[in-house]
């Protein structure tokens, strides 16, 4: 008698759903862009085929390099503050009782609001008549605008993307530490190992998983960041906080031109999977070269 199970097909069925649903949520969507990208639409009877021409015209955009670093450098500073942050609010967190689902609860409330409304708060947060901290800071001497200075309005939306979503990177730490087995504590307690030590070679060590979801979660949505600063500062003073997706809708939106819009989202696309592979790469080799090195 033959052991080989025979293949069930009807799996199939279960997963159709899935593809469907992805077909005319992402897939469908992606080639209406990509054949934008190609054409230069001057009514919706008249279309012309441009080829690579508005990629080429994309990439030699000044604006366009100049929104790119700035959300280079704001989606790093956000993972250099947000990730240890992230990680030292988990551990002060309590483990157990009452006091722990407490304290999940406090911290998991900024996530419950939605993103216009955080720029909306910050927005009165920060005027200097009405707002708790630019009174507070006029207060002290510090001549804080962020409406007027390019400066202040960069950090502010800064601080309070740092507000918003640092409790998402506590709480995957929080659940990272409290899968760790009490057995790696009793071990490191019968050893005489420092809070330092447990940390560096414990908990940390276990935490890679989880700390590789919270970079690519939290890199790939500072990088599409949009509504926040445009409620806040609308992209200004200048364009000191007009972001790559900000700079998107004004060339969908405001100017309507599809086909550079369309070119560019398509390079926005490839930038942030590009970003997120080599992000991906280098946790994955920088947790393989501590194992081996503890080993």
């Amino acid at each position: 008698m033959s052991t080989v199970k025979p293949l069930n097909q009807k799996a199939w069925l279960l997963v159709l759903p899935v593809i469907v649903c992805v077909a005319f949520s992402a897939i469908l969507p992606l080639m209406t862009v990509v054949n934008y990208s190609v054409q230069d639409i001057i009514s919706p009877e008249r279309r012309v085929f441009v080829g690579t021409e508005w990629f080429a015209a994309v990439m030699r955009d000044e604006e366009l390099h100049g929104a790119l670093l700035r959300q280079l450098g704001f989606s790093l500073a956000v993972l250099a503050v947000e990730i240890p942050l992230g990680i030292a609010l988990a551990l002060s967190m309590p483990a157990t009782g009452w006091k722990a689902s407490a304290v999940l609860v406090i911290v998991a409330l900024s996530l419950l609001i939605p993103w216009n409304v955080v720029g909306t708060i910050w927005q009165i947060y920060g005027r200097a008549d009405i707002g708790l901290l630019g009174a507070a800071l006029q207060r002290f001497g510090f001549d804080y605008s962020y409406t007027g200075n390019a400066n202040h309005a960069w950090i502010t939306v800064l601080v309070m993307d740092v507000w918003h979503w640092t409790p998402l990177v506590a709480l995957l730490c929080y659940a990272g530490l409290r899968a760790i087995p009490d057995a790696y504590y009793q071990a490191a307690q019968i050893d005489g190992a420092s809070k330092l030590a447990v940390f560096r070679y414990i908990q940390l060590p276990k935490l890679r998983g989880v700390l590789m979801i919270a970079v690519l979660l939290r890199f790939m949505d500072s990088f599409m960041i949009y509504t926040e600063p445009f409620v806040l500062t609308g992209g200004g003073p200048g364009n000191a906080t007009t972001f790559l997706s900000q700079y998107l809708t004004q060339k969908a939106v405001g100017q309507f031109d599809l086909g550079p819009a369309a070119a560019f989202s398509l390079i926005y696309f490839l930038i942030i999977l590009l970003l997120c592979f080599v992000l991906y790469s280098w946790m994955q080799r920088v947790g393989t070269v501590d194992k081996g090195a503890v080993e």
